[in-house]
């Protein structure tokens, strides 16, 4: 999964993507990962958003909504 290419076809498009590791969270071992992705193409200020074990556990979760939103994504 290229995340890099992700990242880009949704901030092309508008959105607004940040991918977060919290230093915290892993140090005890819980869910570490963030993804929001946020921006005026996602409708009525519809925030999509997932805490995750990893990255492609946070991608996993949200992709296919941003799909479902009309968000054209790589892959």
């Amino acid at each position: 999964m290229d995340v890099l290419a992700i990242m880009e076809a949704l901030a092309e498009q508008g959105i607004t993507v940040l991918l977060k590791a919290d230093a915290e969270r892993m140090a005890e071992q819980r869910k570490p990962w963030t993804f929001v992705a946020s921006g005026a193409p996602l409708r009525d200020d519809i925030l999509v958003r997932t805490d995750a074990a990893s990255v492609e556990q946070c991608l996993e979760a949200c992709l296919p909504r941003l799909r479902e939103l009309g968000i054209s994504l790589p892959g």
